[in-house]
């Protein structure tokens, strides 16, 4: 069997038919909790020792249909649904950096994430250093021991100008950072797909091309799977994770796994959402999914 075309991919990616019903529509599962199998399967599951719904916090079965039918469209490995664009920005940046650390971005910026990331981030102690436009040598300037990302827009919101990507993702590979690219005016991957240019991670705001019709609200992180989260400059990826029983992320979700490379998003779900809390609805993703069809 061939490639599936993209259209294909907007219509059934991630989806399996619902068991008990057969229902041609992906169902809304509006519930807070899900059930167990047994108290071994509920122990199972929050040690991530295998996969499934707990809380619609972390995981949703409508969610997760839109997350995987995302990451195909993309390219990636996996992808974490998220309230807004602005919140998939804060966990993506949130998953890999903290107080002390910085993050380098182009100037070409929608003026929201722009805000957030002058204002919002130094609150937290995370610097954004803004670049002369996306200028190749003025972003690989400004990187330093402590620069965790490159943040870009595929098409400048609203500068409408188009990065080298190629070119700035040389610079992070030989910074050993990830290249972050909000693909939002890429539409889903249809104009462009970042990660054929050398992207790691991906970022939309849901609302505006993949959702289509104003109703809802929604963002997502898409994971590529090529990036070395072992490599020393990410802790919170290779050592023990307080925050999670002593989980090694890296160890555990990282390249050669036996789920492949998706530490990134895994750790963006399980520590992100769970202690930031900006899930999306399983109604709204719903509607994004209707969006992308």
């Amino acid at each position: 069997m061939g490639k599936e075309h993209f259209e294909t991919l907007q219509l059934h990616a991630g989806q399996e038919s619902d068991p008990v019903t057969g229902a041609r529509a992906v169902p809304i599962y509006q519930t807070t909790a899900f059930t167990f199998k047994s108290a071994e399967h509920g122990a199972n599951l929050f040690g991530l020792k295998e996969f499934g719904n707990i809380y619609t916090r972390l995981m949703n079965p409508t969610t997760d249909v839109f997350e995987k039918r995302m990451a195909a469209l993309e390219g990636g490995v996996a992808a974490v649904a998220t309230s807004s664009g602005q919140a998939a920005q804060l966990l993506a940046i949130h998953n890999l950096a903290e107080a002390g650390d910085n993050i380098v971005s182009s100037s070409f910026l929608y003026g929201g994430t722009y805000n957030q990331f002058k204002v919002a981030f130094k609150r937290m102690g995370i610097d954004v250093r803004f670049a002369d436009g996306d200028n190749v040598d003025s972003i690989a300037s400004l990187i330093d021991e402590k620069t965790k990302a490159i943040y870009l827009e595929t098409i400048g919101n609203p500068e409408y100008n188009i990065p080298d990507f190629e070119a700035i993702a040389q610079v992070a590979k030989a910074n050993q950072i990830p290249l972050i690219v909000d693909n939002t005016f890429g539409q889903g991957g249809y104009l462009c797909n970042p990660f054929e240019w050398g992207a790691n991670i991906v970022l939309h705001s849901a609302t505006k091309w993949i959702g289509g019709h104003g109703t809802s609200m929604g963002g997502v992180v898409i994971d590529g799977g090529n990036f070395n989260w072992g490599n020393g400059k990410f802790p919170m990826f290779s050592e023990p994770s307080e925050g999670y029983h002593g989980l090694n992320f890296w160890e555990t979700f990282g390249e050669g796994s036996p789920f492949g490379n998706i530490a990134f998003a895994i750790r963006c779900r399980v520590e992100g959402l769970r202690d930031l809390g900006p899930v999306n609805s399983p109604f709204n993703t719903f509607l994004l999914l209707q969006g992308i069809e």
